[in-house]
């Protein structure tokens, strides 16, 4: 693909203005506030973001038509205007997967499945994955770590008929054949030697098979991608692995035993620090560069190696800088830590999180 034609420009924000550039957007909630979001979906039909730490979810019906649009629907909360835990406790990952809603309720340790996604505000769920029953709210179900439990599951994908759950607190990815429905555990455990076992880089140090902070996975048929947030890199499996084993592909780092992070210098086009999200899109691959404060956009998406570099940049002026809104003002074009990222077509949404809003980027 031609890197020159990677250009992009922000078409949308949604949250609450900044004044002037110089304060950050409201957080308090409101329907067209949020407070940090982490998770951002978008199709033809709808937008769903995670306002993470307003414990809840919102739903744009269509595409909103201007900036700072109020949303439609609010889930989590009894009404747009309450926060605090109640059924979310800092909600991250959102999608729709066979005309069903996949929400991370990552610190009640579950995912919650609405068979529908909800036209109106306060619907409740209708199936867990992760805890017995839509009641319970403990890690690993109040159990050592096992094969149907999970520990602050930050992220999910739905690639090729394959459930992936980011089950980041335990240190590992799981993976089932089809959507799992009850109690069936998962037919493959990721970075782990087997589904009891939760130890940081499998307690040998990083390799090409371990994770620290497994935290967001895309992909399509023929590959998997899983952002290694807490080893500050990206690893990919070309196929789809079948059983544990190493990841062909490493971005970020030098070569799949090193994690590497050294803040406030270049960072360049091959390096990440905590990147908090991937995603597969139509023009490459896109990863949220959450520390670094910008979105890298791998144009010829590598399938085997290491340190490949990026072949284009968002939200900072080139490959070397990585200050918080380019250490200026909040701009439309600008990032601070930003966290779940999302593809439709050309249109690429990133949860803006220190920004507490989302931007939707359009290829131009």
């Amino acid at each position: 693909m031609d890197s020159r034609r990677l250009t992009f420009a922000p078409l949308r924000l949604l949250g609450a203005p900044a004044p002037g550039g110089l304060a950050l957007p409201a957080a308090f909630p409101s329907r067209e506030t949020m407070y940090a979001p982490r998770g951002v979906y978008v199709d033809a039909a709808r937008v769903i973001v995670a306002d993470s730490g307003n414990h809840r979810v919102l739903i744009w019906h269509g595409f909103p038509e201007r900036d700072h649009a109020p949303a439609d629907v609010v889930l989590g909360q009894p009404d747009f205007t309450s926060e605090g835990p109640r059924l979310l406790h800092l909600p991250t990952a959102v999608a729709v997967y066979e005309g069903r809603l996949f929400v991370a309720d990552a610190w009640h340790h579950r995912l919650l499945i609405w068979n529908r996604v909800p036209e109106k505000s306060g619907a409740p769920p209708d199936a867990v994955i992760g805890q017995a029953t839509l009641d319970d709210v403990r890690p690993n179900r109040g159990r050592a770590v096992h094969p149907l439990g999970l520990y602050w599951p930050y992220g999910m994908a739905y690639v090729a008929g394959r459930f992936y759950v980011a089950d980041t607190g335990n240190r590992r990815v799981l993976a089932w054949d089809g959507i799992p429905e009850g109690d069936r555990p998962p037919d493959v455990v990721l970075g782990q030697p087997d589904g009891h076992t939760a130890l940081e880089n499998r307690g040998k140090g990083t390799s090409a098979d371990s994770f620290r902070w497994p935290h967001a996975l895309s992909g399509d048929a023929g590959r998997l991608f899983v952002a290694d947030a807490g080893n500050h890199r990206v690893l990919g499996y070309v196929p789809h692995p079948a059983v544990d084993r190493p990841a062909d592909l490493v971005l970020g780092q030098s070569d799949f035993t090193h994690s590497f992070e050294l803040p406030h210098v270049p960072q360049g086009p091959r390096r990440l620090r905590f990147p908090y999200g991937v995603a597969l899109c139509a023009f490459g691959l896109a990863v949220a560069d959450t520390a670094n404060n910008r979105v890298l956009i791998y144009a010829d998406v590598p399938d085997r190696g290491a340190f490949h570099p990026a072949q284009a940049v968002l939200g900072q002026a080139d490959f070397d800088a990585s200050g918080e809104n380019r250490w200026q003002a909040v701009a439309p074009d600008t990032l601070c830590w930003p966290y779940g990222i999302w593809c439709h077509g050309d249109l690429l949404a990133v949860a803006d999180s220190g920004n507490n809003r989302v931007v939707f980027w359009k290829r131009v």
